[in-house]
């Protein structure tokens, strides 16, 4: 076992995907799963030698720039929501009723699930 894996095993985290950081299934036996399927062990090799050719090392990452806007409008709308969502529920000092505080918590989600659904391309 790794460094890494017993720190995450420690840590009560889940096992991702290296490539896609998807969330592994618990193994009992054998030698821990690093990718998710065979497509992302693929993927994760030819990152590996792009980066070797490019002479980065495994904290850089490139990525086009409409990729990266798009992330930073995601993250602004979610954060604009949240902020939203606190001055609502500091000028209502605990008197919401029920519908307001679902439509509250509707509003965080619907900005939140962009970003929980993002898959980054491959390339």
């Amino acid at each position: 076992m790794t460094k890494g894996t017993e720190q995450r095993l420690t840590a009560g985290e889940p096992s991702r995907c290296k490539q896609c950081r998807r969330v592994l299934p618990n193994q009992r036996t054998g030698r821990p799963r690093e990718f998710c399927s065979q497509a992302c062990r693929q993927w994760h090799w030819v990152g590996k030698q792009r980066a070797a050719e490019l002479q980065l090392n495994e904290h850089e990452l490139i990525v086009t720039k409409e990729t990266l806007d798009q992330l930073h409008d995601e993250l602004y709308v979610l954060a604009c929501a949240v902020k939203d969502a606190e001055r609502d529920l500091l000028a209502g000092h605990g008197k919401e009723s029920a519908r307001e505080l679902r439509e509250t918590l509707e509003w965080v989600l619907d900005a939140a699930r962009p970003l929980r659904d993002r898959e980054l391309p491959p390339d």
